[in-house]
C-alpha cells in the first residue's frame, strides 16, 4: 500500500516536473501521468536496477571497500602512476571511439 502511494506521488512529480520543466525548456511534448510513471521506471531500470542501493554501485558508495582499501595504501606516486595510466586508456578508447585517427606515415 506505501510501495504504490509512493510510486503514485513519485510518478506525479515527475509529471510536474516535466510538463513544467522540460517542456517550457526543450520543447518536448508534456506527457501525463502514466507516462511519467514509465519514465521513472524506466529510469529505475537504467540508473538505480532492482537490489536496491544508488545506481550500479548498489549502495556501496563510489567505490567497493576492496579499492578502497588499495588507494589508501598506495603512496604518492602509484596514484599519480594509476590515473595517468587511466587517462591514456581514456584517451585510447575516446581515439578509437570518437576522434579520427592520424594518417599512418609510411
Amino acid at each position: 500500500m506505501i510501495g504504490a502511494l509512493a510510486v503514485s506521488v513519485f510518478s506525479y512529480v515527475v509529471m510536474l516536473l516535466w510538463n513544467n520543466v522540460l517542456a517550457a525548456v526543450t520543447g518536448v511534448l508534456p506527457v501525463n501521468f502514466w507516462q511519467a510513471m514509465g519514465i521513472l521506471v524506466l529510469s529505475k531500470i537504467l540508473f538505480g536496477g532492482f537490489r536496491g542501493g544508488g545506481g550500479g554501485f548498489r549502495g556501496r558508495g563510489p567505490w567497493n571497500p576492496e579499492m578502497r582499501e588499495k588507494w589508501q595504501n598506495m603512496s604518492e606516486e602509484d596514484r599519480k602512476n594509476f590515473k595517468q595510466e587511466w587517462r591514456n586508456r581514456c584517451k585510447t578508447w575516446s581515439r578509437g571511439r570518437f576522434e579520427q585517427k592520424p594518417p599512418e606515415e609510411g
